[in-house]
């Protein structure tokens, strides 16, 4: 039996949620942009935030963005980030079912 027939959808979906939670620094910023009344900002304002190189920030919402948690929208010279409502709702409810 192949490995990947082994887990369901949900299961690597909330395994891919996990993993790109995997750091404080970007548990950081699904709460910043959380908390933030229209749920996004942009990369300067994190910058400002954080004390790392724009660079590692710039890391943190790449994996953050490839799992579906965020989106960004360029209007340069900047990139304003959003969190994908949907995708966030559903790691939500994968999170919430595992720990039942």
């Amino acid at each position: 039996m192949a490995e990947t027939t082994l887990y369901t959808e949900q299961q690597i979906r909330l395994a891919r949620y996990a993993k790109a939670l995997g750091h404080p620094v970007r548990v950081y910023i699904m709460e910043y942009l959380v908390k933030n009344a229209n749920r996004c900002c942009y990369s300067g304002d994190l910058s400002d935030e954080l004390p790392i190189a724009r660079s590692t920030l710039s890391q943190h919402l790449s994996e953050l963005k490839d799992a579906g948690l965020i989106q960004g929208e360029i209007s340069a010279p900047y990139i304003r980030y959003c969190i994908h409502q949907e995708h966030w709702e559903e790691a939500k409810q994968l999170f919430s079912n595992l720990f039942v």
